[in-house]
């Protein structure tokens, strides 16, 4: 059959499947219609057009996307400081070679992309060693560890001409990009206010110290964070509730719905004026400790209020996220101005009236943003074309910005105001001692060079 014929094909059974796509997500029909009448997923020609890829950090999100980036590409390395992981994910891939040092790995010539599923505070280390190496890069979110750490990844990504996709896929899903554009496009009249709602983080310690696993070398594991005695709770899906590596479900989960807020309000390349921001509940003694219930207000010189909130902290600033019914854990982004609201998650689409979604943009839509359905296939389709992704490092680096300003504004417990042009606090310099870490040694930057 003839590749043309093909695409026919596909398009056929994607429409077979468009009106119950309408009525499960809510997405209205002529926007369905607009996503059949798009571009089609980029897919490899021929076996020589199957970038080699290697996956660093071989846990469960590294194996997912690594799934997804099989499909388009190949598979040919694996690093891990966990040799077990590192040799399950080799068989997964048909023998792919194993490494423990990463640096190591991108001194292959025969790499061209990198998948990177490290822990947080590892993510900023590798980038900057691939594209300085000439590899492309598809980053798991968060981006980075700290605001520094994010410009300058920003400025080697530029300087090094690579293509960098932020995991943040929220960005292809359509869904979160029709709220968007609606928003954009004044469907709610002037943009007043942006809650994103947050799953809050587990408040659990204090924690035993244990025997490290042979399997892992646990100070290359801690990397530029300081060195602390081996806890199963440190590691794999427990490392983002502790500060030394990450932020809590705010940089976790804030990555994704304060990423579609940047967008929505469309200041994805800026940031805000003020930060507010609190813990609701105290951290455990020798526990977590990341924020695990908090609530932050942002505001922008646009006017937007932005509440920021954990699932159980909804009403701390006024006002009304989403009613929670019981056991229920709503998370997502809800969009308000005078003429109603739209609110948007993973799998769902709603507005205070119907016709706000029903109705098309037609003639009216003066603003179209960026499509993508397909985060990975977005990610290899700008391998071959060199256009910049849905999700850049510019993008990923201002998403998680404005995470770690909340972070800050919560350990500091007070009100600060924030340049976004100058990336800096206004004459705070406490605050400005939170945008960078002292990096444990030898991992600094002097590692990568």
């Amino acid at each position: 059959m003839s590749a043309p014929a093909t695409r026919r094909l596909d398009r056929r059974s994607f429409l077979k499947g468009s009106a119950a796509l309408t009525a499960a997500a809510g997405l209205p029909a002529w926007f369905v219609e607009r996503l059949l009448a798009g571009p089609e997923p980029a897919k490899p020609t021929s076996p020589n057009d199957r970038p080699n890829v290697a996956l660093i950090g071989c846990g469960g999100r590294g194996t997912g996307i690594a799934h997804e980036a099989a499909k388009l590409g190949t598979i040919v390395a694996v690093c891990d400081v966990d040799s077990k992981r590192a040799e399950e994910a080799a068989k997964t891939f048909g023998g792919a070679k194993v490494y423990k040092d990463f640096r190591k790995l991108l001194e292959r010539d025969d790499v061209h992309a990198v998948l990177d599923a490290t822990p947080d505070h590892w993510h900023t280390l590798v980038n900057l060693a691939a594209v300085k190496a000439g590899k492309d890069v598809y980053s798991e979110k968060p981006l980075t560890l700290t605001i520094d750490e994010g410009k300058r990844l920003v400025a080697a990504v530029r300087q090094a001409k690579r293509v960098l996709q932020t995991g943040s896929q929220q960005r292809s899903d359509p869904r979160f990009r029709l709220a968007c554009e609606l928003v954009r496009n004044g469907r709610l009249g002037k943009l007043t206010a942006v809650t994103t709602t947050l799953p809050a983080g587990p408040n659990k310690g204090p924690f035993k110290s244990q025997p490290v696993p042979a399997e892992l070398d646990w100070d290359f594991w801690q990397g530029q964070a300081p060195a602390r005695d081996y806890l199963p709770e440190r590691t794999h899906l427990w490392f983002r509730y502790w500060l030394d590596y990450s932020g809590g479900t705010m940089t976790d989960w804030g990555a994704h719905h304060n990423d579609i807020a940047l967008w929505g309000i469309g200041l994805d390349r800026s940031g805000p004026q003020t930060i507010e921001g609190q813990a609701t509940v105290e951290p455990v003694a020798g526990g977590f400790t990341a924020p695990a219930e908090y609530a932050v207000e942002y505001t922008y010189a646009n006017g937007v209020r932005h509440r920021c909130v954990s699932t159980t902290a909804n009403n701390i600033f006024g006002g009304e996220a989403r009613p929670l019914k019981a056991g229920e854990s709503f998370h997502g982004v809800k969009f308000e101005g005078p003429d109603g609201w739209i609110l948007v998650t993973r799998g769902k689409i709603e507005a205070s009236r119907p016709e706000l979604l029903k109705e098309p943009l037609g003639d009216s839509k003066k603003v179209a943003l960026y499509e993508s359905n397909d985060h990975m296939g977005n990610f290899f389709e700008c391998l071959r074309t060199r256009k910049p992704p849905v999700c850049d490092a510019e993008t990923g680096h201002r998403s998680v910005s404005l995470c770690h300003l909340g972070v800050i504004a919560i350990r500091l417990g007070r009100k600060l105001t924030w340049d976004p042009e100058k990336e800096r606090f206004v004459n705070d310099k406490e605050a400005d001692g939170y945008l960078a870490r002292e990096m444990r040694k030898p991992w600094t930057y002097d590692a990568v060079k």
